[in-house]
């Protein structure tokens, strides 16, 4: 299954948007976001649009459209296509949405937030390469997998980063991840006010009055 998904601009490798992760999620994919977020400075001078690349028992599928990488990390037992067919869609979506936004200078890291509503509903959609549709995608010739390449993580990163950039590196990922988790709690909040407050805000009125007549 699709475990997280993160979105970058590769001429810089600013952050655009992400999936919030639960706490245990975030500890278990922690080697592999770090190593995500240093892929993201290394894609600039890249030749493959598209690539797994493999680390541990995940392997971080990637694909670059309009200088924007879409990278989500999976169990290596999920199907390397569906991975693939989720990665086009959400580039699909973000390019309509945010496309020329999403250039512009100057945007503070993860200035999208609210795309994780639509990551989050897209990856239940894709949770399990059993379900009908997902096997109707794999039967698909949409994407032909056969010719992404497999790297290995050390292929791509530098060999020997040194422990105290690793640990620098470890902790300001997490400090990003609390901000980002906040941040979209707040756009979550807030869409669930502009959705309900009018409802809520009637229900209100409604119990004043009778509680102004009975009292």
């Amino acid at each position: 299954m699709v475990k997280s998904t993160s979105i970058a601009r590769i001429q810089d490798g600013l952050p655009l948007a992400a999936t919030v992760d639960d706490e245990q999620a975030e500890s278990a994919l922690l080697t592999q976001k770090q190593q995500a977020k240093q892929l993201f400075r290394k894609l600039a001078n890249t030749t493959e649009q598209a690539a797994s690349v493999e680390s541990g028992p995940y392997f971080l599928h990637y694909m670059i459209e309009d200088g924007i990488c879409y990278l989500c990390i999976a169990d290596k037992s999920y199907p390397r296509k569906l991975a693939f067919n989720y990665l086009s869609q959400v580039a699909k979506e973000f390019a309509t949405s945010y496309g020329q936004e999403a250039q512009k200078q100057g945007l503070r890291p993860y200035a999208f937030v609210q795309f994780e509503n639509y990551l989050q509903k897209t990856t239940r959609e894709y949770l399990s390469a059993r379900n009908s549709n997902n096997l109707d995608k794999l039967n698909e010739d949409l994407n032909d997998v056969t010719r992404i390449m497999t790297r290995n993580i050390d292929d791509l990163l530098n060999r020997g980063e040194s422990l105290d950039k690793m640990s620098t590196l470890s902790s300001t990922l997490r400090d990003e991840s609390v901000k980002y988790r906040k941040a979209a709690r707040n756009v979550n909040l807030k869409a669930m006010l502009r959705e309900y407050g009018l409802y809520a805000g009637l229900v209100l009125f409604l119990l004043l009055i009778v509680y102004w007549r009975l009292f």
